[in-house]
């Protein structure tokens, strides 16, 4: 007998991995063993990467998504139970800074979300600027289960994404949500029918794509309630309103009715 033949198939490993096509970068949450669960290699990887495609010059947006049927189930629970090498090193700090670091990219986010959508992985979509998802997906934040405090800016974010009393909700209970509640409470952006998402996220992305960064990087700053880079946006909207401009370019374009071709970069 071919022994061969019975082989176990390797288990891949846990990993984030990325992808750049026509102006965007897709990063893959991978870990198929454990639902998506997120490693603390996996959760080290996150900021080094996004540091990495924010210098990008042919990156205009991204996608985060879940390798297979799940989004994230969350940071995997047998790290919590192996003590870190100190406080910076701990998975809720490690968490956090994937999380800040994907709400600090310069560029317009969006996650897409097949299943579950958990805890940890709840945090990164929560990070991105938009969050598409398929109809059944669900949704939750899960430290209540645990006995674990939930971070304090992951909360503030939380709160300022759903509002206190959909925060709380979530927070208190643990409890899971379908997207229609997700939906209701601006937790999700658009829902999908199963099949239809990866059609919606690749043409959404063509139109972000097309836009200006300029208008896309300051209302993504205001949107954020920065307010140390007033003075900035107003000197880059009043160079770009000059001729050769992208003020100047969109304002041509229209008139001409062509597409725009924008220009300036972060």
């Amino acid at each position: 007998m071919d022994s061969a033949r019975h082989a176990p198939l390797p288990v891949p490993e846990p990993q984030v991995t990325h992808t750049v096509a026509d102006g965007v970068a897709t990063v893959v949450i991978s870990n198929p063993a454990k639902r998506n669960a997120m490693t603390a290699g996996m959760w080290r990887a996150v900021p080094r990467l996004l540091d990495r495609l924010a210098g990008d010059p042919d990156v205009r947006a991204l996608v985060l998504t879940g390798a297979g049927p799940t989004f994230c189930a969350g940071a995997d629970i047998s790290s919590l139970r192996e003590p870190p090498a100190g406080p910076a090193d701990s998975p809720q700090a490690l968490a956090v800074r994937a999380e800040e670091a994907l709400s600090a990219f310069p560029k317009p986010t969006l996650a897409a979300v097949r299943g579950h959508c958990v805890g940890g992985g709840c945090q990164l979509a929560g990070a991105c600027d938009l969050r598409f998802a398929e109809t059944d997906a669900l949704f939750g934040v899960t430290p209540a289960r645990l006995g674990i405090v939930y971070p304090a800016s992951s909360t503030r974010r939380l709160v300022s994404l759903v509002g206190p009393s959909a925060a709380k909700y979530l927070l208190f209970s643990g409890e899971l949500i379908d997207t229609e509640r997700a939906l209701r409470t601006g937790l999700v952006d658009e829902v999908l029918p199963p099949g239809e998402l990866d059609k919606r996220v690749a043409e959404f992305t063509r139109v972000l794509v097309s836009r200006s960064q300029l208008t896309q990087a300051a209302a993504k700053e205001f949107a954020t309630g920065r307010t140390d880079r007033d003075a900035y946006w107003s000197e880059r909207a009043a160079e770009q309103a000059r001729p050769g401009g992208d003020t100047a370019e969109g304002v041509a374009a229209f008139l001409e009715r062509r597409a725009a071709r924008f220009t300036w970069s972060a």
